[in-house]
């Protein structure tokens, strides 16, 4: 049986669904069991991290499990994993742990990393850039409306992965032994700015569609009233790595044994979401 938690989420779910059809036993974990709307053939199970009592009956009969991280709730679900006899943990962590200066997300991973790797289990790590998942959240409200996307005019590069290439790596973390005490670095296919990004949704829109670069100032008034200051400063930290952001990683391809999806492609699978 594999456990997978945050199974609702944009990687959760895309590993539950590749789970099933390797013909895996899957229970997945969430809080609103009623809402999940998973395919038949899984279980859904109610369980919270921030609840570890919903944990121990959760874990039950499991071997191994994908863990989605949350902040200060790591320890209670390995406590509980050590207990039920749990044998193997798949992290979902982030790859700014690895960046050289320190960054407060990096530092947020750096330490449920941690938790897991001291946690006497069996245990691989994935290291995810950006999700292209994202452009979804930020951007597809903007495009819809005007036409413009507004972001950091910094002319930094990044490598963002679909989910699905995310979800795949793991699903192999967790049917193949090989890669115990792994850390993965997980990249889309190459590196792009912001507004190639925003052409290549154009593109795939048959639209036009332009990019308005702002200054750090401006993208924090832009962005306080839906994001913690903390976090959108972060993010603006972040983006000074620029040389660790734009690295393209040979892991996907070589664990999933095909090229991961480029921007385009993904870009096509949900040009729904941006009309």
């Amino acid at each position: 049986m594999i456990l997978v938690t945050g199974a609702t989420g944009n990687v959760g779910r895309q590993v539950v669904g590749q789970l099933l059809e390797e013909g895996a036993e899957v229970r997945a974990m969430t809080r609103r069991p009623d809402r999940a709307d998973l395919p038949d053939g899984v279980e859904v199970v109610r369980g919270d991290l921030a609840e570890p009592e919903t944990l121990p009956e959760a874990l039950r009969g499991v071997e191994r499990a994908f863990l989605f991280p949350v902040p200060d709730r790591t320890a209670g679900f390995l406590a509980a994993a050590r207990e039920t006899g749990l044998r193997n943990v798949v992290l979902l962590s982030a790859s700014a742990v690895r960046y050289e200066r320190p960054n407060p997300i990096g530092r947020l991973h750096a330490g449920i990393e941690q938790a897991v790797t001291d946690s006497g289990l069996s245990w691989t790590i994935l290291r995810p850039g950006a999700f292209m998942a994202n452009d979804l959240q930020w951007w597809a409200p903007q495009i819809r409306a005007t036409g413009v996307v507004r972001g950091l005019g910094d002319g930094v590069a990044g490598t963002p992965i679909d989910e699905c290439d995310i979800a795949a790596v793991a699903v192999r973390a967790l049917l193949d032994d090989g890669h115990a005490g792994r850390t993965y670095l997980l990249t889309g296919p190459e590196a792009l700015t912001d507004p190639q990004r925003v052409a290549i949704l154009g593109d795939v829109l048959g639209r036009e569609l332009r990019f308005e670069g702002l200054s750090a100032e401006e993208y924090r008034a832009a962005m306080s009233a839906r994001v913690p200051a903390p976090v959108v400063d972060a993010l603006i930290a972040m983006r000074a790595e620029s040389k660790e952001m734009a690295e393209v990683s040979p892991a996907p391809a070589d664990l999933i044994g095909r090229a991961p999806h480029t921007y385009a492609e993904w870009a096509a699978r949900h040009a729904d979401g941006f009309r």
